[in-house]
């Protein structure tokens, strides 16, 4: 068994892994009467779900990062023995699930001393550089080898050396014991839940884990796209935000010239996350007012005539909008959808854009988390508040308006050029979750009018969005999802859309969704145009810190000493058991 250094001292632990500093999400009980209500053989199903959901997990380990199961499996063998060290290391290990994450604060946390996060986490060779990962590509293209270098490219293979080249390996193909394990969990689960539609998704993702080809997945995801009434939720996440090597190539101009010329689109590999619930009726219920203006608001992008895009602008085909959604009572979140790496997911767009499944015609699927979006401790919140917000906006200031604005935010990831913008290198994830947020306030008002809100509601989304947008910390370039949130509030701030006035925010909320739309339109120019310059100068134009953010983020600081988060499934730990 492989030996590692601890690189948190006992002290560093002991706070981390204390209440005040750690937060916990609890995910559905073991009596939970949402689970109690079930089917009986939606319950025989859930109990193979949640099994195939944590054998994902295993994998993901893997291409996250190459020591995590050693280390998992030292720290486990150090526990047995009574060292305390390894039992405090483990909690952290289990929340972020890997060595390597990002605090609340940003802080990079390394589990294991000696072992780095590197950019290709565990997809690409460990001692690949940037430079001869880029070498051994045009080496390979000027060879002739075209088709070995869209299998190194695609975003479901691991990477190996091979003499002095490289081979890209199939997932399927790679973690094959594990995914046929997972896929027999799947298969027995198809043959005990009581919704046929459901049914027959799963045995789509059944044999697309078995057998290594894209158009399996494809057939599955288009499936689970359509998926709107069944009582249980199970999705295979893959999304590539955590690949940071094959962005580099669109900093390449000669190797990106060279794949282009050969038809080889240098995707981010996927990273793999395991989502299994039970679907709320009455969240969904709500969900769903806003599907009928979907193509009224794909009508209203900036240059919709310039580009495809999943919602189809006519008004006529609002009920064949190719769009789902779910609210979900969550029973377990594993992988990288379930890992608290600086935060944690409150709800999911998907297929992705890159995904084959769109291009066959299939639509997508939102998939809201009511366990990770409650607040537990509502006196925090008005500390909060009363610390950073104006007296007077108070008022405006509600929780649930967060979750209006995470409705807007992921229907608006299927508005906008359809392609995947894989041009825009390291900056296409953090463009794309800023087009997400403007697309979200720009259509404030224009629901409004429709009756989708009413005016006190579009006063809370508008100001509960621009206070919720102040950060703890500094984000590293690397979190997109909040590099989008420093770039917003600079951009508002010189605009006019809110005012730091005696250390508080005072929001000017007629403003707003203007200045939203005017950062909308220059999202969209950029994603049109494909250009890595145009997207990196506007990234770092913007991406700036400013005395304002400081200040209220030390505020903010005093008050949420939250360092750390984790999950608890109760519910599925029990079924986990049977």
């Amino acid at each position: 068994m492989s030996k590692f250094e601890f690189n948190l001292s006992m002290e560093e632990l002991e706070k981390r892994t204390h209440k005040d500093y750690l937060m916990t999400k609890k995910m559905l009980k073991a009596d939970a009467p949402e689970y109690i209500e079930l089917a009986q053989g939606d319950k025989d199903a859930l109990k193979h779900l949640v099994k195939a959901a944590y054998i994902l997990e295993r994998i993901n380990m893997q291409i996250d990062c190459h020591h995590n199961l050693a280390f998992k499996e030292f720290l486990e063998e150090e526990i047995k023995n009574g060292n305390k060290q390894a039992e405090l290391t483990k909690i952290l290990f289990d929340a972020q699930k890997g060595i390597n994450a990002i605090d609340t604060m940003s802080n990079k946390i390394n589990l294991a001393k000696g072992i780095d996060e590197k950019l290709g986490k565990g997809v690409y060779p460990e001692d690949l550089s940037v430079e001869e990962f880029h070498s051994i590509l045009t080496k390979m293209i000027n060879e002739g080898k075209i088709e070995e270098v869209k299998n190194i490219l695609t975003a479901r293979s691991v990477v190996e050396r091979k003499g002095d080249e490289l081979v890209g390996i199939d997932y399927i193909v790679k973690f094959k014991e594990d995914f046929t394990k997972m896929a027999d969990e799947i298969e027995i689960a198809s043959a005990l839940s009581t919704n046929a539609d459901f049914n027959e998704y799963l045995q789509l993702q059944n044999t697309a884990l078995r057998i290594a080809d894209p158009t399996l997945d494809a057939y599955a995801d288009k499936k689970w796209a359509t998926l709107q009434d069944t009582p249980l939720e199970f999705t295979i996440t893959r999304e590539n935000y955590e690949d940071e090597m094959t962005g580099t190539i669109a900093e390449n101009k000669e190797l990106s010239e060279l794949l282009e010329k050969h038809g080889i689109t240098p995707t981010p590999k996927d990273f793999l996350g395991g989502r299994v619930g039970i679907v709320n009726k009455k969240g969904t219920e709500a969900l769903m007012a806003i599907k009928k203006y979907l193509p009224i608001l794909a009508e209203n992008m900036p240059f919709a005539d310039e580009y495809e895009q999943n919602i189809k602008p006519d008004r006529l085909s609002e009920n064949k909008v190719s769009q789902t959604m779910v609210d979900v009572d969550l029973v377990a979140v594993t992988g990288d959808v379930g890992a608290y790496r600086g935060g944690i997911t409150l709800a999911e767009n998907l297929p992705n854009d890159d995904k084959l499944s769109l291009k066959i015609g299939g639509g997508r699927r939102n998939v809201y988390h009511r366990q990770i979006r409650f607040i537990s401790d509502m006196k925090k919140l008005q500390e909060r508040l009363d610390a950073i917000l104006d007296k007077e906006q108070h008022q405006y200031y509600l929780d649930e308006a967060d979750h209006w604005f995470t409705i807007g935010h992921e229907n608006a990831h299927s508005l906008g050029p359809k392609k995947a913008c894989e041009t825009l290198g390291k900056y296409r994830n953090i463009i794309e979750e800023n087009k997400a947020d403007m697309g979200s306030l720009a259509f404030v008002d224009l629901l409004t009018e429709l009756g989708m809100y009413t005016e006190e509601q579009r006063k809370q989304i508008i100001v509960t969005t621009v206070a919720d947008n102040f950060l703890k910390s500094k984000p590293t370039m690397s979190q997109a999802h909040r590099v989008r949130t420093v770039m917003q509030n600079k951009y508002f701030a010189e605009r006019g859309a809110y005012d730091i006035i005696d250390g508080k925010i005072r929001v000017n909320i007629d403003k707003v969704v203007p200045i939203a739309k005017e950062m909308l339109a220059e999202i969209i120019r950029i994603q049109i145009d494909g250009d890595f310059d145009k997207a990196e100068k506007y990234v770092l134009d913007n991406f700036v810190w400013t005395e304002n953010m400081e200040l209220i983020a030390q505020k903010l600081q005093k008050i949420n000493k939250t360092l750390n988060g984790r999950t608890e499934s109760e519910l599925a730990e029990k079924l986990l058991k049977e």
